[in-house]
């Protein structure tokens, strides 16, 4: 068990002794309740105490709660970028990376994979979707999701099936464009697995791009 561990551990115990005493004051103080009304200082005494522990109880419940919601932030707020630059203008840059036509040319990682088919309807609330395989069919899936909000040449933000967040950025200068990738990451892989197969397509892309 680590530090947080033994530390969360150490103070339930304090929190159920003190409970544990407070109890028994209780006990004492209805067995001997004539005996208390002579002597308002037990009453207090025993007052004190039951405040006491709720207090405790109240700042450690708040204490793991805050805890916990942190870890989860942390968790859903990762967010893994890739980035590219493409010697295209990006007027072709957009075209290649929007049109179905062309997203099966350049939509895999490797080439033990590709994309037979995809649809794309390039509009805010708009679907798109990528079907992605492997080339000897042991297994595939479908990538896709809703258009959030879309400026043409400059750039594309959507929301996978999964409810994970997208933004796509185009900075084109001449005959160059620079693509950079944000994606939350999910929980399955690692963020270098993620990141590296994200990092590929990318890739492919840009040698695709600028092959045609």
């Amino acid at each position: 068990m680590g530090a947080d561990g033994s530390t969360v551990v150490t103070m339930i115990a304090m929190i159920c002794i003190k409970i544990s005493v407070c109890f028994f004051y209780k006990h004492i103080s209805i067995r001997y309740f004539y005996f208390c009304r002579k002597q308002p200082f037990l009453i207090s005494f025993l007052h004190s105490i039951s405040l006491a522990n709720l207090l405790d109880v109240c700042i450690v419940k708040q204490q793991l709660s805050t805890k916990k919601n942190h870890n989860m932030a942390i968790q859903e707020k990762t967010i893994i970028t890739v980035a590219t630059t493409v010697n295209a203008p990006v007027q072709k840059v957009w075209e290649c990376w929007t049109k179905p036509a062309h997203i099966t040319k350049w939509n895999n990682a490797s080439d033990d994979w590709h994309t037979p088919s995809a649809q794309n309807d390039l509009k805010a609330g708009g679907s798109f979707v990528s079907r992605m395989e492997a080339k000897d069919g042991s297994m595939g899936f479908d990538f896709g999701g809703k258009y959030d909000a879309i400026r043409t040449y400059e750039y594309i933000e959507y929301t996978l099936d999964d409810g994970r967040k997208v933004k796509v950025s185009f900075a084109g200068t001449d005959n160059s464009t620079k693509i950079s990738e944000s994606f939350e990451a999910e929980s399955t892989n690692s963020i270098d697995m993620q990141k590296t197969g994200w990092q590929a397509i990318l890739d492919n892309f840009k040698k695709y791009t600028e092959s045609i």
